[in-house]
């Protein structure tokens, strides 16, 4: 993903759904962002057309409905936004994060497993 080229708030919404449901209709992003709040039709449309201009997005007009797709991927954005998080909210320390991520939820057994998992794999990585 371009550096200059960040998706908004607002783009991340449309681009979460098309991650989960694969290549959607503009009626069917329409229809599960009006799950969260009132989004117009139009505003949809308008707003999957500009991400398909940028390049966030991929329209396939073979149908008479047309379809759009995720041209970014999700791991790649993720991390953008985590690095940008850790750069800028956390001055470069990921340790913080980690500390305000865990100590916002009650972090479950498994959740607790999984951590400590990744922490060895990535201590096996390092000299």
């Amino acid at each position: 993903m371009s550096k200059e080229k960040k998706p908004t708030d607002a783009e991340l919404e449309v681009l979460q759904i098309l991650w989960e449901h694969g290549p959607s209709s503009v009626r069917f992003v329409n229809t599960e962002l009006s799950k969260n709040r009132e989004v117009v039709y139009t505003t949809t449309l308008k707003m999957m057309q500009v991400m398909a201009e940028k390049g966030f997005l991929r329209r396939d007009t073979a149908r008479r409905t047309h379809l759009y797709e995720a041209v970014i991927d999700e791991k790649s954005v993720q991390e953008d936004i985590v690095d940008k998080l850790v750069d800028t909210v956390f001055r470069g320390s990921p340790l913080k994060l980690a500390m305000q991520a865990l100590g916002h939820e009650k972090a479950s057994a498994r959740d607790l497993a999984e951590i400590k998992k990744i922490i060895e794999e990535l201590q096996k990585d390092k000299p």
